[in-house]
């Protein structure tokens, strides 16, 4: 019961990314082909909700699911493993034609495909998750 607050709002992002055509594989080609600003738009309405959620986070010290208190750790200075890992990320964005989230809402609003493109972000993390020690930090 105590995840029910959790899977509504799964069901409310979903609804949203839909609603909004955030999942729509035209809407990121015309954004990667810099024909539209409505990508833009989403994404920059999310940096703005995301810089003002983690002000509230850390105004009010709020806490996670299980009661601990959630913190940020600032990044490092090897900024190339952060490019390396965003044109990685944005290639596979942009021939998947989704991200992370979007990935899920399309499968759920009957894509079967996005199935295949899921099998391919967890065997990329699974296979990350072997190598990251191996890797330059």
């Amino acid at each position: 019961m105590k995840l029910i607050k959790y899977t509504l709002a799964g069901i409310l992002f979903g609804i949203i990314m839909t609603k909004s055509e955030a999942v729509s594989w035209y809407r990121i080609q015309e954004m990667f082909r810099f024909q539209s600003f409505h990508m833009y738009g989403i994404i920059g309405t999310a940096v703005v909700l995301g810089v003002v959620a983690v002000f509230l986070i850390k105004k009010f010290k709020a806490k996670d699911i299980t009661g601990s208190p959630i913190t940020f750790h600032d990044k490092d200075k090897a900024y190339v493993k952060y490019i390396l890992g965003g044109t990685i990320f944005g290639l596979g964005w942009a021939l998947t034609g989704a991200c992370p989230g979007p990935m899920f809402v399309n499968l759920g609003s009957g894509y079967a495909g996005m199935a295949v493109v899921i099998l391919g972000a967890l065997l990329g993390t699974f296979l990350y998750g072997m190598i990251k020690d191996k890797v330059p930090h």
